[in-house]
């Protein structure tokens, strides 16, 4: 059992598949879950009662693809002020993020699956654990890609947080627009922004 409490992911979490992946048993597993009073948090994912669950990391491990995205990295750049309700991520077309929509009560964006990385960093959220995020620079990109469904007022508000950072990369910025295709909108609001 003690080869079980090694493969916690944070002392917090454990999850079957790593455990299966390092020759523990399904048996030997369930019965430490149980053992332990530990209680399913999200499909695949184990943790103590006491736990307070870190739902983007919960998301992260359901959906290894998925890329945090739009209202949570306007939020985690500080383009915006409000902590979304829910949790938005982006996934490649045609996966079928059903579950992930109704369970974990996601946003969920869909792009090529040859765009999906791009952009992808890792960065550390509250509670400390690493999940996949887009940078300052694709969050822009999503933005504007996604403008017909965002408030005019929230749009004009991130613009103006992004163009006033003193760590913005227009090149960046510039280089993902032309791989999406809107380095002629992002331009025209470059132009009347800066």
């Amino acid at each position: 059992m003690n080869e079980i409490r090694k493969l916690s992911l944070n002392d917090d979490y454990l999850i079957p598949e790593i455990a299966r992946q390092n020759g523990v048993s399904k048996y030997s597993f369930y019965k430490f879950v149980h053992e332990n009073g530990l209680e399913r948090i999200g499909k695949g994912i184990y943790s103590k009662e006491d736990v307070l669950v870190d739902d983007l990391f919960v998301i992260s491990q359901r959906c290894s693809k998925a890329v945090f995205s739009h209202d949570e990295a306007f939020y985690y750049h500080g383009l915006s002020d409000r902590e979304p309700l829910i949790h938005t991520i982006t996934i490649y077309s045609g996966y079928n993020a059903h579950r992930l929509k109704s369970d974990s009560k996601c946003k969920v964006y869909y792009v090529k699956e040859e765009l999906l990385d791009v952009g992808k960093t890792i960065v550390k959220d509250n509670f400390g654990n690493d999940i996949p995020m887009y940078d300052l620079e694709r969050t822009i990109c999503d933005l504007v890609r996604s403008r017909n469904s965002i408030e005019m007022q929230e749009f004009s508000s991130v613009m103006k947080a992004y163009i006033a950072r003193k760590d913005k990369n227009l090149n960046l910025l510039m280089e993902y627009a032309r791989k999406f295709r809107i380095d002629n909108v992002i331009r025209r609001y470059m132009e009347v922004l800066l």
